[in-house]
């Protein structure tokens, strides 16, 4: 590809989101922006929520537009009229929807303003079902954009499944991330303040608590683990509508003391450091940031075979799969990581380079540049 001359018009780019708080898909976001500052294309956000959200704020310091507009219950053809404003009075020359409800505003404002239009689809819904309306409409709305992306190979079936878009339209974009350092000093006083010694084998998560989770899953496991790994931690990163209700059940298990609940934090890179073992118990998902940032760590990982994890994962090669809601061998999967420490240290090496050649942010954003530059062109 080659790139556009110096002093050439730039392409300017609406990403058009729910909101910009802590999450996965506003992750994404973040990287593709800041990651593609200096390539020639200009980036604004707008969040149809009406709220700018954690990482929209830090976005604002790192002096890109960050706008809202409220959406109103039901369909909101006022939105609409908004977007397409905001369209027209920032002169945007692609709008980039993310997620399906952002994506059928965003098409729709878009139409008479020259503006091209890229869809990205992040993840779905658990358990995933039919629309039969968009029978009647997705086929015309894929047929209008020019660009329509999936994170996942499984995200691209769901979206030619459920939604009626012609599969061979949706190209594939992994998520990418910049990579994790672990800091030593900062890992130790962590050990300390959570109460876990030193020499404990400490089994983790980050996560949004949540059921299509099934962190519930994930206690039952560790506790069968425990019996046979008494020395073993559990690190629950994160916070949802489920915690209270796993807090009750580690207490039923006898894991209170085993069990690390930390709430949010907003910078868990530390905290995943720490972690000897990361866990990803979904019930399904499409390109887990955090199963990301592990790998980036050389964290070797037992996730369940669901959506993009067995696309991210090579079973016993970069990380071990197992079914999904199968407690008892989602345990002897964390076992075997604890008993076998060279299979632990063969699974740490692949997982790095898997990242490094597959999944970093500079793969991500060389992706969307291609698009951005094609469809201005």
């Amino acid at each position: 590809m080659d790139s556009p001359k110096h002093n050439a018009p730039q392409p300017k780019v609406l990403h058009l989101t729910f909101n910009m708080g802590i999450g996965g898909t506003e992750q994404v976001i973040r990287q593709l922006v800041l990651g593609s500052r200096g390539q020639e294309v200009e980036h604004e956000i707008v969040c149809i929520d009406g709220q700018v959200g954690a990482i929209g704020e830090q976005m604002r310091e790192d002096g890109i537009p960050v706008h809202r507009i409220s959406r109103a219950p039901g369909f909101d053809w006022k939105l609409i009229r908004g977007l397409r404003n905001l369209i027209r009075a920032q002169d945007v020359s692609i709008v980039h929807c993310h997620q399906y409800t952002p994506f059928l505003y965003g098409r729709l404002a878009a139409l008479g303003t020259g503006a091209k239009v890229v869809f990205t689809e992040h993840g779905r819904f658990y358990p995933d079902r039919y629309r039969y309306k968009a029978a009647l409409i997705n086929p015309l709305l894929a047929l209008l954009t020019p660009a329509i992306v999936a994170i996942s190979g499984a995200t691209r079936d769901a979206l030619a499944k459920y939604e009626f878009m012609p599969k061979s339209k949706i190209q594939v974009i992994y998520n990418g991330i910049q990579p994790l350092k672990a800091n030593p000093a900062r890992i130790s006083e962590l050990r300390s303040e959570l109460g876990i010694p030193e020499d404990s084998f400490v089994y983790g998560t980050v996560s949004r608590l949540d059921p299509v989770k099934n962190q519930t899953m994930m206690l039952q496991s560790f506790a069968r683990c425990l019996k046979d790994y008494p020395e073993s931690y559990l690190l629950m990163v994160g916070d949802g509508p489920e915690r209270q209700a796993l807090e009750a059940l580690a207490a039923s298990l006898g894991l209170s003391e085993k069990v690390c609940f930390t709430g949010f934090i907003n910078e868990p890179a530390q905290h995943l450091a720490l972690m000897d073992a990361f866990l990803l118990s979904s019930h399904t998902e499409g390109t887990s940031m955090t199963l990301l940032e592990a790998m980036s760590l050389g964290i070797p990982a037992v996730v369940t075979a669901v959506g993009g994890n067995v696309e991210v994962v090579e079973h016993e090669v970069s990380g071990l799969i197992t079914p999904d809601a199968d407690t008892v061998v989602f345990a002897q999967e964390m076992a075997r990581l604890k008993q076998q420490t060279v299979l632990r240290e063969q699974i740490s090496a692949a997982a790095r380079a898997r990242f490094q050649s597959q999944f970093s942010a500079e793969a991500m954003v060389k992706n969307y540049l291609r698009i951005y530059h094609q469809l201005f062109a």
